[in-house]
């Protein structure tokens, strides 16, 4: 069959989808200098969370255009990769959250409610361009969770932008960066198993 070898065909490359990826890799990689900026300029658990899952994203959109035309198991095993490196971020937002709650500052709220509603912005409109993929498989289910879990993030921490405009304690920015290493935590879980599935399938 053409486009096939042992570790499964090679399918289609859907242009549409090869170009949502390169619009998603340029806002990701945009997005985390600006959100690197007002971390530490803000003093924000959640801002530099989310700065550092900006990155990693950057980094999942272009490992996702190198394997587009590969094979189910090339795919998977990038997926593979990117569930782990997936985990390895939410543990560190994790530990990052750990050392704020003992050493850490009050955030500004005003450059947190700010940043975080330009990142809703960006992530939202990379989640509605991939929303047609999300079901595709672990390689496309990983991107999808990324983004998705990013628009979720960036709505809590404007939530979390009020939390301490309205208390004046550092609280609401670490619940929300803990919040969101979670949820990484479980999409990593989640991207890890339907590769090992799809691995063990080619």
């Amino acid at each position: 069959m053409s486009g096939c070898c042992s570790g499964g065909c090679a399918p289609q490359i859907d242009q549409r989808y090869r170009r949502i990826l390169w619009i998603a890799l340029v806002v990701n990689a945009l997005m985390f200098f600006v959100e690197l900026a007002g971390g530490w300029r803000g003093g924000s658990a959640a801002l530099l969370a989310d700065a550092v899952d900006f990155l990693g994203d950057a980094g999942n959109y272009a490992v996702s255009l190198l394997v587009l035309g590969a094979s189910l198991i090339w795919r998977a095993r990038a997926a593979m990769v990117k569930g782990v490196t997936m985990a390895l971020y939410g543990s560190f937002v994790l530990a990052k959250v750990a050392w704020d709650a003992a050493a850490g500052s009050v955030p500004a709220p005003a450059v947190m409610g700010v940043i975080g509603l330009a990142a809703l912005l960006a992530n939202g409109t990379v989640a509605l361009l991939l929303y047609a993929y999300r079901d595709g498989d672990a390689n496309m289910r990983s991107v999808w969770l990324c983004t998705r879990n990013d628009a979720i993030g960036n709505v809590a921490v404007m939530l979390a932008a009020l939390g301490v405009f309205g208390t004046g304690t550092r609280w609401p920015d670490l619940l929300v960066a803990a919040v969101m290493g979670c949820l990484t935590v479980s999409a990593a879980r989640e991207v890890i198993t339907r590769s090992r599935g799809e691995l063990r399938a080619a």
